[in-house]
């Protein structure tokens, strides 16, 4: 479990680096600057609570599938944004100037994304299953 955790995390902070710089060369940033913060590493590992939910839910249509993960990942972004926030005083996002925002900790804008990262995770999932099994079988 904690090695599956530990690659969520940090596939979800070199995503999100990825996704920023994108989002920085849009705004004509040339050096595709893509930042994070480490805070995100565990919340990205939450991942690992995805896969008994994908378990349970692989025989649905894939739109089903990932509105369910996004009905998740929001929740999973509400809640650790409101709890970083009465921590640290501040939550590392800020979705204050969407306008489909949530207390600027979540936006309906990215209702989408969610969906996709939802299904791109159960891909990713049905990967390191098959590394694992990989790996044990050859260990015989």
């Amino acid at each position: 479990m904690w090695k599956r955790f530990v690659i969520y995390g940090l596939l979800g902070l070199c995503a999100e680096v990825l996704w920023n710089g994108f989002g920085a060369m849009l705004k004509g940033d040339v050096l595709l600057r893509g930042t994070t913060c480490i805070w995100m590493f565990p919340i990205y590992g939450l991942a690992i609570f995805l896969e008994p939910v994908h378990y349970r839910i692989k025989h649905l249509p894939l739109i089903v599938r990932g509105g369910i993960y996004m009905v998740l990942i929001f929740t999973a972004e509400l809640i650790s944004g409101l709890l970083l926030r009465r921590i640290l005083g501040v939550c590392p996002w800020n979705y204050g100037n969407k306008t489909l925002s949530l207390g600027g900790i979540i936006t309906l804008e990215y209702a989408p994304v969610w969906v996709v990262v939802g299904i791109i995770f159960e891909k990713l999932h049905n990967a390191i299953v098959r590394i694992e099994n990989c790996i044990n079988s050859n260990m015989k």
